[in-house]
C-alpha cells in the first residue's frame, strides 16, 4: 500500500505475466495493503514522490476506500509541488521534473461495505456477503434442530447489515413471527447500526430487548473478520477485471487537463466518475446520517388476487424471488396465491414464450386480460431483454469452485489440461464468464464458431505455456457449442495433439450447476427484482380496473423486467420478439461476447479488445428523475 511507496527499495517491483498467475482464486491482497500514517504528512508524500520518480511511474491505480482514494487525488494535486522541492534538494534533475511533470490517478473501489457513493457495488461485497450468507445458513440449521421443543425459542443476532427499527418494531416483528409458528428469528445487525435519534444499536441491546420483553432463548454471534476472508466469488472476480480493464484504459487516455476518477459499476455498466465528487457525496451521506434525515417509506393498498409461479428448469434464487413477490403483495393488500408445477401449457416451454402465447390468446379468453410480468430466472442467461437472470451468479460460483478445485489438482502434476464442459443451451455465458472468472486459457461457445485450426491454435498456444513456470491448462466448452466438436472429441484431439507435452483430462459438471445454496447475488438480485415487479402488477391492476373488473389488453401489459445496462427496465414482450432466435432460444444480441476478447488477452493471447464501450468519465448524478425511478431501482 502506501507504506511500501514511502518505503521504496524493494517494495516497489515490475510485475511479470508470471507473477500474478493464480491469484484469481486468493482471498485478500497478495502484494499486501496497509494503513500509512507517514503519507498523511507531507514528507511522507514527498519520499514516495522520490521513490516513484526513482522508477518512472507517473500512472497509479489505487484500489482502497474513501480514505485511500483521498489520499492520492491529495498526492496529486501536490504532485508538482513535490518534484520542484526534490529537485531544490537535489535528489533529481531538470530532466526528470519535465519528464514526470504530471502523475495519473484513477480509483477502483476496494471495500466490503459498499459505502461509496457513485458505484453499486464495490470489489469484495459479493464476497463477504458470501461468507455472511454461509454462516446465517449455518446458524439456521443448528438453531432449528435445537428449537423441536415447542417451549424453547431461539433468536440468533448476527454482526452484519443494517437495521435501525425502534425497540417496540422489533418486539412486534419478531412477536409476530412466533404467533405464526416460526420456530427462528435471525436479526441482522451492522456494527454501525443506529436508530432514528441517532443512537447506537448493538447485538446485546437487541438480545436483552428480547429477553426482557418477550422471554425468548437468544444468542449473539458477532461474525468479525470472518468476512473479510475466504475466496473471492465469481462476481467479485468478474467485476474486478472488468474494473481492471477500465482502469488501465483511462490512465492511457488521461491528460494533465482529465480529473482524476474512479471506475463504478452502475447496473451493469462501468462507467468513471470524478474522484473528489463520489468521496465528497459519500462524507454527505455519513453528515446526513448524523443529522438524522432518514427518507420516510410510504405504503400503496391495494385489493386484488395475484398468482405467483415458477415456469422452466430450477434456478438458485427463485425462491428468494418468490418470497419477495409474496410479502410485497401482503404488504399492499393483494391476496397472493402459489401455483404450484406452473400453468400446464408451460411446462413445456419457457416462461418468455409462455407470455407470448398469453398474449396472443387474449383475443379469444377475456380471462388472460390481466397484467403480466416476467422475472427471468434460468441458470443460462439466456433471455432476451435482460442483462442477468436470477439463478446464473449461482451456477457461475459452483463452476469456478470447480475450476478452482481441478486447478489445484493440476498443482500436484506437471503438464496438464483439463477439459470442462458447462451447460447453458446454446447460450455460452456460463462457459466465457465462468472461463473470465476462473482464469481459463478458451472458451468454446456457439455464438462465436470456431473450426479444426481454431483448435490447433489453441493447443499450439498451451504448448508454448507448458514452457514456462505455469504449466497447466483449462478449457471449458459449452454444451451445445458445435454438434461435431464435442467435448470428447477436443478430449481426444488435445490428448493426441499434446503427446509428449502435456496429457489430458475432462469433465463434465452437469446438474451440480443447477443446485447448492443460492449464492448472496442471486438472494439480493431476485429480492429486488421480484419486489418491482410486484409494485408494477399493483400499479397496473389499479389502471386497469373498470366497472367491477380488471381489463388490461395493451401490449404494455404483458412485459419483462430486466437488468439492461444501467437500469431495471419493463418491456413489452411484443417488442422483444424481434431481438430473439427462436430456434436456439438465445438474444440476437448479448453484452457478455465482449468480454471474451479480455479472456484471451488474459490467457496471453495476441487479440484486439473494443474499446468503443469504455466508460466516459461522467457526474455523479445526485437525484434520479422521475422517469428513471419509474424504471429503475
Amino acid at each position: 500500500g502506501y507504506q511500501g511507496m514511502v518505503d521504496g527499495g524493494d517494495n516497489i517491483e515490475e510485475a511479470t505475466w508470471e507473477s500474478v498467475s493464480s491469484m484469481l482464486q486468493v482471498g485478500g491482497t497478495v502484494i499486501g495493503s496497509a494503513r500509512c500514517k507517514e503519507f498523511r504528512t507531507h514528507e511522507g508524500r514527498l519520499k514516495a514522490a522520490y521513490n516513484l520518480v526513482q522508477r518512472g511511474i507517473t500512472n497509479l491505480c489505487v484500489i482502497g476506500g474513501d480514505g485511500s482514494l483521498t489520499g492520492a487525488n491529495l498526492f496529486r494535486e501536490e504532485w508538482s509541488g513535490l518534484l520542484d522541492e526534490l529537485l531544490q534538494a537535489g535528489k533529481i534533475d531538470n530532466e526528470a521534473v519535465l519528464k514526470y511533470s504530471h502523475l495519473n490517478i484513477v480509483g477502483m473501489v476496494g471495500s466490503i461495505d459498499n459505502d461509496f457513493c457513485g458505484t453499486d457495488m464495490t470489489i469484495g461485497t459479493d464476497s463477504a456477503l458470501h461468507r455472511i450468507i454461509e454462516v446465517v445458513d449455518a446458524i439456521m440449521t443448528t438453531a432449528q434442530s435445537r428449537s423441536r421443543g415447542s417451549r424453547l425459542n431461539i433468536i440468533i443476532v448476527a454482526e452484519g447489515a443494517i437495521d435501525r427499527h425502534g425497540k417496540a418494531i422489533t418486539s412486534n416483528i419478531v412477536k409476530d413471527n412466533r404467533a405464526r409458528k416460526k420456530r427462528l428469528n435471525i436479526i441482522i445487525v451492522s456494527e454501525g447500526a443506529i436508530d432514528s435519534n441517532n443512537k447506537s444499536i448493538t447485538s446485546e441491546h437487541i438480545k436483552d430487548l428480547v429477553v426482557k420483553c418477550l422471554g425468548f432463548d437468544t444468542r449473539v454471534t458477532i461474525l468479525g473478520h470472518v468476512q473479510r476472508g475466504g475466496t473471492p466469488s465469481a462476481f467479485d472476480r468478474i467485476l474486478a477485471s472488468r474494473m481492471g480493464v477500465e482502469a488501465v484504459l483511462a490512465l492511457l487516455e488521461a491528460s494533465p487537463d482529465t480529473p482524476a476518477c474512479v471506475v463504478s459499476l452502475c447496473g451493469n455498466q462501468s462507467v468513471r466518475l470524478p474522484l473528489m465528487e463520489c468521496v465528497q457525496m459519500t462524507q454527505e451521506v455519513q453528515k446526513a446520517m448524523d443529522e438524522g434525515k432518514f427518507e420516510e417509506a410510504v405504503r400503496l393498498r391495494g385489493s386484488f388476487n395475484v398468482a405467483v409461479l415458477n415456469v422452466g428448469a430450477p434456478a438458485a434464487g427463485m425462491n428468494a424471488a418468490v418470497r419477495s413477490a409474496v410479502r410485497v403483495g401482503i404488504t399492499e393488500g393483494h391476496k397472493m396465491f402459489a401455483v404450484n408445477d406452473g400453468f400446464e401449457g408451460f411446462s413445456r416451454g419457457q416462461a418468455y414464450l409462455g407470455l407470448s402465447e398469453l398474449l396472443a390468446a387474449r383475443g379469444k379468453y377475456d380471462e388472460f386480460c390481466v397484467p403480466m410480468v416476467m422475472v427471468p430466472a434460468t441458470v443460462s442467461n439466456n433471455v432476451p431483454g435482460s442483462d442477468f437472470s436470477i439463478g446464473a451468479d449461482t451456477a457461475l460460483n459452483a463452476i469456478t469452485d470447480t475450476c478452482d478445485r481441478i486447478k489445484q489438482s493440476a498443482s500436484g502434476t506437471k503438464r496438464r489440461v483439463f477439459i470442462i464442459e458447462t451447460m447453458g443451451g446454446y447460450c455460452g455465458y456460463l462457459a466465457s464468464v465462468g472461463g473470465l472468472a476462473a482464469g481459463a486459457d478458451a472458451a468454446y461457445i456457439f455464438e462465436e464458431p470456431f473450426d479444426i485450426r481454431d483448435l490447433q491454435s489453441n493447443v499450439e498456444h498451451l504448448t508454448e505455456k507448458m514452457k514456462t513456470s505455469i504449466q497447466r491448462g483449462l478449457v471449458l466448452r459449452n454444451e451445445n457449442s458445435n454438434e461435431n466438436y464435442t467435448t470428447d472429441f477436443i478430449y481426444q484431439l488435445y490428448s493426441e495433439e499434446g503427446k509428449g507435452v502435456f496429457d489430458c483430462r475432462k469433465n463434465v459438471l452437469g446438474h451440480m450447476q443447477q443446485g447448492g445454496s443460492p449464492s448472496p447475488f442471486d438472494r439480493n438480485f431476485g429480492t429486488k427484482i421480484a419486489a418491482k415487479a410486484m409494485l408494477w402488477i399493483s400499479r397496473k391492476l389499479k389502471e386497469t380496473y373498470r366497472q367491477g373488473r380488471v381489463f388490461a389488453n395493451t401490449e404494455d401489459s404483458v412485459c419483462l423486467l430486466g437488468m439492461h445496462r444501467r437500469a431495471l427496465i419493463f418491456q413489452p414482450v411484443v417488442q422483444l420478439k424481434e431481438e430473439t432466435d427462436f430456434v436456439h432460444r438465445i438474444p440476437n444480441e448479448q453484452w457478455w461476447l465482449k468480454l471474451r476478447p479480455l479472456m484471451k488477452i488474459l490467457a496471453k493471447y495476441k487479440t484486439s479488445y473494443d474499446v468503443s464501450d469504455s466508460g466516459q468519465l461522467e457526474h455523479v448524478v445526485r437525484n434520479r428523475s422521475k422517469e428513471t425511478e419509474n424504471v429503475a431501482i
